[in-house]
């Protein structure tokens, strides 16, 4: 439990509510999206910013947007959408979907994938 009290923590701090959402709701959005945060605990604060939005709140084509900007070299813009009718199971595909643009991101970076980058060349010996 405490993990997750972690993790909701950590999108506390970055997530910014935007179009479609009260201020009111933030306490059940960060909620829902606590999971993402073991994703992003790897990085520092000052480098992820989450943005949440809904547009045609209860409409047939209300859309859920979850956005989340890595400060980086290079620097990343994951966007994960879903237009399912219902609010909680919208914030939760959008949820999955962000954690796997992260997981694949952070797999893009690292250099376990690329040899090159892991083979650390010997120094020459000086006289």
């Amino acid at each position: 439990m405490n993990e997750t009290h972690d993790d909701a923590a950590v999108v506390t701090e970055r997530l910014h509510l935007a179009t479609g959402f009260l201020a009111t709701e933030r306490g059940w959005v960060v909620e829902r999206l606590a999971a993402l945060g073991s994703r992003l605990r790897s990085y520092r604060d000052d480098q992820v910013e989450l943005e949440i939005s809904v547009k045609d709140r209860r409409g047939a084509e209300q859309r859920v947007t979850l956005e989340c900007w890595i400060n980086r070299v290079p620097r990343q813009h994951l966007v994960a959408t879903s237009s399912a009718r219902d609010l909680p199971v919208a914030l939760n595909e959008v949820r999955i979907e962000l954690i796997r643009q992260v997981d694949e991101a952070k797999t893009r970076t690292e250099p376990r994938s690329n040899r090159v980058l892991r083979v650390v060349p010997a120094l020459p010996e000086l006289d």
